[in-house]
């Protein structure tokens, strides 16, 4: 530990860690432990072309400020702030800042739904009607525009896991049935009903494709998270709290933030025509309700927030295994069941597999990013982002608020940091790539 202390002294410029480490807050969530990134097989100088590189989008006003954290082996090689996490109160971006995830929550509770599937309380081929009946009967938008057709099949779990339940977000031609019935996209922080009452409602409007037939983004995972409610028999954020959150030590991940916490929540920003951002004023998905909403709207869908850090110990808790610091969630099987390609070439034209609330990489040429075979993630609408590598045994989280991005590159940007900052394999056996190249 001394010969880490004394790394991290000499190099604060490149690797935030260091004030981390001197003043850790008190009552925060845990955050992984910190190695220097030479014993990790990341290269310092490269690590630090991260900080630098963001702070240029920060000075050409493209992004407020951002929290990123790249951890390999299950230690934190970089966790760094950049930037402000209000521009115009001049306030700098703290690491432990809490961010509106919105899609990264999709992630947390399709863990949820497979810990119930592990306690026997639901399986993947359960109809959703056994615990919503009014999803035992489903309409379908008929292509030529006529009255909505009954589906052909019932919705089961696992087409809610795998986005091939055939619920959108109520786009389209269907658009104005969803904004009558009062949905607005995928947003319910400011709702004062329950999501139960909603996912109800839900039931009766058209969906957007047959069940099984095609990938459709949407309402899945919030219906999940109303199916979590029945099978448990807590509500959702008590669910997610007791199993999830406090065994994993992210006291900083909820639905609706305490007015105490309120100081470290960042600014969502919008991004111009010319990518330059502005403090949003959408009335909707700017700021938002998550301090002073009716707090009763459980969206398993977007509704969390959350830190790099807290997120980073899910993330790790994933690669692992399903266990991080003797709180196992799931087994090491189920992990492997949801990081596997469940939809054939039904997503994105097969240039990726999609699993169990994962996209996933299957050919690192097809995909056509930085990457292994294997490796999977998933974002968020405020421009927030996360993947793990089991091959590379890494974990990487990008946050920031910017909504809408307006074409902003800097997650493709990361991504590409933080592999080339690879410069040695992972301590010990490195997970196989899957497929034939194995």
């Amino acid at each position: 530990m001394r010969l880490l202390r004394l790394r991290l002294a000499a190099g604060c410029g490149a690797l935030v860690l260091c004030g981390w480490l001197a003043a850790p807050a008190p009552l925060v969530s845990q955050p992984l432990a910190p190695a220097a990134p030479e014993s990790v097989g990341l290269s310092s100088s490269r690590l630090a072309k991260i900080g630098k590189v963001i702070r240029e989008y920060v000075d050409a006003g493209r992004v407020a400020g951002t929290v990123t954290l790249v951890a390999r082996n299950g230690r934190v090689a970089h966790l760094e702030a950049a930037g402000s996490l209000d521009v115009e109160r001049h306030a700098p971006m703290p690491v432990n800042a809490i961010f509106r995830i919105a899609s990264m929550s999709k992630a947390i509770t399709s863990v949820g739904v497979m810990m119930l599937v592990e306690d026997g309380r639901i399986a993947l081929s359960d109809p959703v009607s056994k615990f919503i009946p009014a999803f035992a009967k489903t309409t379908v938008r008929d292509t030529d525009g006529s009255a909505p057709v009954p589906a052909r099949r019932a919705i089961t779990i696992r087409d809610l896991l795998t986005h091939t339940s055939g619920l959108s977000y109520g786009q389209g031609a269907i658009a104005d049935r969803y904004k009558a019935a009062g949905f607005t996209a995928w947003y319910f922080a400011d709702k004062s009903e329950p999501i139960g009452s909603w996912i109800e409602r839900l039931a009766a409007l058209p969906f957007e494709a047959q069940p099984g037939e095609r990938y459709v983004y949407g309402y899945s995972i919030d219906v999940l998270g109303y199916v979590i409610e029945k099978a448990s028999g807590l509500t959702f954020d008590a669910f997610l709290r007791t199993r999830i959150f406090e065994p994993l030590k992210m006291s900083d991940t909820s639905f609706f933030l305490p007015e105490a916490k309120e100081s470290r929540l960042a600014t969502v920003y919008s991004a111009g025509s010319d990518g330059r951002i502005q403090p949003s004023t959408d009335p909707i998905f700017g700021q938002g309700a998550y301090v002073r909403g009716p707090r009763v709207a459980f969206s398993g869908g977007a509704g969390l927030l959350s830190t790099a850090s807290d997120y980073g110990r899910f993330l790790q808790m994933l690669l692992n295994g399903g266990e991080l610091e003797g709180a196992r969630l799931l087994s090491p099987k189920t992990v492997e069941l949801m990081t596997a390609n469940h939809v054939g070439q039904l997503y994105l034209d097969g240039r990726f597999g999609f699993g169990l609330g994962f996209e996933i990489v299957e050919d690192v040429g097809r995909a056509g990013r930085y990457g292994s075979r294997g490796a999977f993630g998933w974002g968020g609408a405020y421009y927030t982002q996360f993947w793990v590598d089991p091959h590379e045994k890494l974990v990487s989280v990008f946050m920031t608020q910017l909504l809408p991005s307006g074409g902003n590159n800097l997650q493709e940007v990361f991504r590409a940091l933080v592999y080339q900052s690879i410069v040695a394999p992972p301590e010990g056996p490195a997970a196989p790539r899957r497929g034939s190249d194995q």
